[in-house]
């Protein structure tokens, strides 16, 4: 059984953490507490107890360290890309496109990891509960309150939260760690027929 805390925060919001299920704990905000019913809080604790159980914190931490060893070697060809032969010159198009398209390329997969492994603890959650009805009412009412009262999180750690702690819009979204709730909310309503 993993630990649990309650982390003193007026914004909704809850996470997993730990590198294995032996080590795991699961936190929730005051916020999170005061807002949802018995059953919304079930669903939400379920979909993190899915995230502990499929080991989503071990593949995110690997997907982060893949992502910043690749942009470390695009740092390393910034530095190191020009040629030691004078007589042979390096392709400055080529570096430059590694210099930028490699950390993207980064980026966009440790987010599309992310936003998968959340599908998948959504759908966890409601095998472990057995309906997802309550994880979709609780995301609802996260998702709206979280608006009115944003969680003070580190971008480093939002990939950890159950709902993103700020809005992304746009271009951007395609680096966001969560799928949109509406698209969460669709897959979860999906699995009951």
């Amino acid at each position: 059984m993993p630990r649990t805390y309650v982390i003193p925060d007026p914004s909704p919001n809850a996470f997993a953490t730990g590198r294995n299920p032996s080590h795991a704990a699961v936190a929730a905000t005051d916020g999170i507490l005061q807002i949802l019913s018995d059953t919304e809080l079930e669903g939400v604790i379920a979909h993190e107890l899915a995230h502990v159980k499929h080991r989503d914190i071990l593949i995110s931490s690997i997907a982060a360290t893949l992502a910043a060893a690749i942009m470390m070697i695009a740092r390393f060809a910034m530095f190191f890309g020009g040629s030691r032969d004078d007589r042979e010159g390096s392709n400055p198009a080529a570096l430059l496109a590694t210099i930028i398209l490699a950390p993207i390329a980064a980026m966009l997969i440790q987010a599309a990891i992310s936003r998968s492994r959340e599908y998948d603890a959504d759908a966890g959650g409601a095998d472990i509960v057995g309906t997802p009805n309550g994880l979709v009412s609780a995301l609802r009412k996260i998702d709206a309150a979280a608006k009115q009262v944003p969680l003070d999180a580190n971008p480093a750690t939002a990939h950890m939260f159950i709902i993103k702690p700020f809005s992304v819009r746009g271009l951007t979204g395609l680096f966001s760690s969560h799928p949109p709730t509406e698209q969460r909310i669709q897959a979860l309503l999906s699995r009951r027929g």
